[in-house]
């Protein structure tokens, strides 16, 4: 099955670490991109810039709609993301606690499927939380 590990962070956080902070957390983040990538079990894995320079579009009355960021409205920005093959979304948690950045951010585990609510024939992951 496949997950998607997205990691949620603070907007603005990345201003107030200094740059050897900087540069030991994205060291490892690495050491952790190339661990899952050894095991077999990674996909893509990527970090994003700040969401300072996105820009978000959409379709309002048949006319596009561009936003530019930063996005006032979000306390949080997804910084990187992880596409995993694993076995159930029991794996998949688990590796999301092993993550260097559930230390600073919010990791969010999400199983990759459709985007409509019937979902018969699709596989589902089975959860186990303690």
């Amino acid at each position: 099955m496949a997950f998607m590990l997205m990691i949620l962070e603070p907007r603005g956080q990345r201003l107030e670490r200094t740059q050897e902070q900087a540069h030991h957390a994205m060291d490892r983040m690495l050491r952790f991109r190339e661990d899952l990538k050894s095991r077999g079990i990674l996909r893509l894995g990527e970090s994003l810039r700040s969401d300072d320079n996105a820009v978000r579009v959409g379709l309002r009355g048949g006319k596009r709609v561009v936003n530019d960021g930063p996005f006032a409205e979000a306390k949080e920005m997804v910084g990187g993301i992880f596409l995993l093959d694993c076995k159930s979304m029991d794996e998949a948690l688990a590796i999301a606690g092993e993550c260097p950045a559930a230390e600073w951010a919010t990791v969010e585990v999400r199983e990759l499927g459709p985007c409509f609510a019937d979902t018969e024939g699709w596989p589902s992951a089975s959860v186990t939380r303690s």
